[in-house]
């Protein structure tokens, strides 16, 4: 994607400054000094607790992309090792801790996700790296790690982290001292991606800025006098201006991938982005988006001059639909999108329809009663969400109020086996926007 001069010449804390992204950073002066020269490397933690990421990953992801754009070193580093540990941030109950078979199948995922969206390319000289903490946790002994890396840590600086003391403070759960003890592995993954790859800097969510601070203070006492110079920035917690959360434990998450039936299809997660509220959606160009500063300057621009139009929030879903899921499932989308507006729903392939359907109201039906003369539509209209009453019934088809597959009923119609769609379905819509998917069986 190419880049103005602009954003060719903006330095990286720029970068997040002006689109809201930058939320704590380490040092002064130092940090820009650091980064003045090209090439630094950074690396970002992902938990794989889920076989999927989610949106409120895009941001970290968001900050190895901008990283990498200033035309330094992302890694990408799974957690592959600390997986199998929990982390306790955000958390006021225990994790279920998870199996190594289930941790690796977590990790595989995910990393299919990343090579979306950052450049793995080796001939660049700032190509993304991806490593897995469990390479190198997993030939740690346990004395080994008392001797060599617990001693650094001191148990009264510890407690004192917000995602272990609020924990603390809950009488009835606590915490286990697995988990107390994932800070340290965290911090060891900093110390270690310092030695092998000079890694000089960790991003995160704001949640993980005390995990940071002890990898930085563990690298410096690790390299006695001469340190080196190892920095940390975070990115807010993103929320929403209708308060609505985004997290998978609140089981309403945006998922990134679209691998299986219980994550977000293509076609939802386009759906979500162009349904965002028009008090949200100028801010979230900037966070989730790549585009240039001159592109959403002028969509925030239409979106004040004309929020009914929708620019904005069109903008913002095709870029998210086709960076996570490529430019052939965001024309599908699109289609879709417009044949659910036009009521033109007939040409939709069959996994379409089951995509732009799966959330309206549905109800189950004797396929047999369509063979012959078929059954009454004011019959089904009673069955579903779209008529309380076989009075209500007739009087919506006598309005002409009701639609069969996009297509406006006659007040005496009757569904038949020449209705269903792709051998199973028929959609009914009262109105513009009132749909309702009967599958026959």
């Amino acid at each position: 994607m190419s880049r103005t001069k602009t954003e060719q010449t903006m330095s990286f804390l720029d970068e997040l400054a002006w689109r809201g992204l930058l939320h704590q950073r380490t040092a002064g002066v130092e940090l820009d000094e650091h980064l003045a020269t090209p090439g630094r490397v950074a690396y970002v933690g992902f938990d794989p607790t889920s076989d999927s990421l989610h949106i409120g990953n895009l941001i970290p992801i968001k900050l190895l992309m901008h990283w990498q754009r200033a035309g330094h070193k992302p890694i990408a580093l799974m957690g592959g090792g600390t997986g199998l540990i929990g982390d306790p941030s955000g958390r006021d109950d225990e994790r279920a801790l998870l199996g190594r078979e289930q941790v690796e199948a977590n990790v595989a995922s995910q990393r299919r996700i990343l090579e979306r969206l950052l450049d793995f390319d080796p001939a660049l000289p700032n190509a993304a790296v991806l490593v897995n903490n469990v390479d190198w946790l997993d030939k740690l002994g346990f004395i080994e790690v008392l001797r060599d890396v617990g001693k650094h840590f001191s148990v009264n600086e510890m407690i004192q982290r917000e995602s272990i003391k609020w924990r603390l403070e809950q009488r009835e759960q606590g915490i286990s001292y697995t988990e107390f003890s994932y800070m340290i592995l965290q911090a060891y993954d900093f110390l270690h991606l310092r030695r092998a790859f000079d890694c000089t800097v960790q991003m995160s969510g704001s949640d993980q800025y005390g995990n940071i601070v002890a990898g930085m203070d563990l690298i410096r006492r690790e390299f006695g006098a001469e340190p080196g110079q190892v920095f940390g920035v975070t990115a807010p917690l993103v929320t929403r201006s209708d308060g609505k959360k985004m997290s998978k434990s609140e089981g309403s998450a945006i998922w990134l991938s679209a691998d299986t039936k219980e994550r977000t299809s293509p076609y939802a997660f386009y759906q979500y982005w162009i349904n965002l509220p028009d008090a949200d959606v100028v801010q979230w160009l900037k966070w989730y988006t790549v585009l240039s500063r001159d592109r959403i300057e002028a969509l925030a621009a239409e979106h004040e001059k004309a929020p009914q139009d929708r620019v904005a929030q069109r903008a913002l879903a095709s870029h998210m639909t086709e960076m996570l899921h490529g430019e052939q499932e965001l024309k599908k989308v699109q289609s879709a999108s417009q044949a659910l507006f036009s009521g033109d729903v007939r040409g939709l392939e069959e996994s379409m329809l089951e995509e732009v359907f799966a959330d309206v109201p549905h109800s189950t039906h004797d396929k047999s009663l369509l063979e012959g003369d078929g059954v009454s539509t004011v019959g089904v209209l009673v069955q579903t969400s779209l008529a309380g009453s076989k009075r209500e019934a007739r009087e919506f088809l006598g309005n002409g109020a009701i639609a069969i597959n996009g297509t406006r009923a006659e007040a005496d119609h009757c569904l038949t086996t020449a209705d269903l769609l792709h051998a199973h379905t028929i959609l009914l819509r009262r109105g513009k926007k009132r749909w309702h998917a009967t599958r026959w069986e």
